[in-house]
């Protein structure tokens, strides 16, 4: 069992900067890929980022290239999420989930066993 727990959100101003982090707790978590994912209001669930156990292989959607990083502790147990240069279009939920053992970073969220319950980012313009 791997246990999530995501905070740092909140409202920020277009163009601010937010960091979210997860904590996470169980056996096999440094085994696992990590990744973020968010949801708006009246839309799927979409991709952010993901990182690989080791910490040394990311995969970033092209609409946060650039602005956002994902890094990871493994000692500390976390996983953190830089977000720079926001936009109204980056409010949404923000999840944090790990991935299924044995399986390499993937945008797709049915290769995810974990999640956490997910914290609010609301940018205003």
């Amino acid at each position: 069992q791997v246990q999530l727990v995501e905070s740092g959100g909140g409202l920020v101003q277009a163009g601010g900067s937010l960091r979210l982090s997860c904590a996470a707790s169980g056996p096999t978590f440094s085994s696992r890929v990590m990744a973020w994912f968010r949801q708006a209001p009246g839309k799927e669930r979409e991709f952010v980022t993901a990182i690989n156990w080791r910490g040394g292989v990311t995969q970033y959607a092209d609409f946060v290239k650039g602005r956002f990083t994902i890094s990871r502790e493994i000692a500390k147990n976390t996983v953190s999420l830089q977000m720079t240069s926001l936009n109204t279009d980056d409010t949404a939920v923000y999840y944090c989930a790990a991935g299924r053992l044995g399986y390499d970073l993937t945008p797709s969220f049915q290769r995810y066993d974990y999640w956490g319950q997910g914290t609010q980012v609301t940018v205003s313009s």
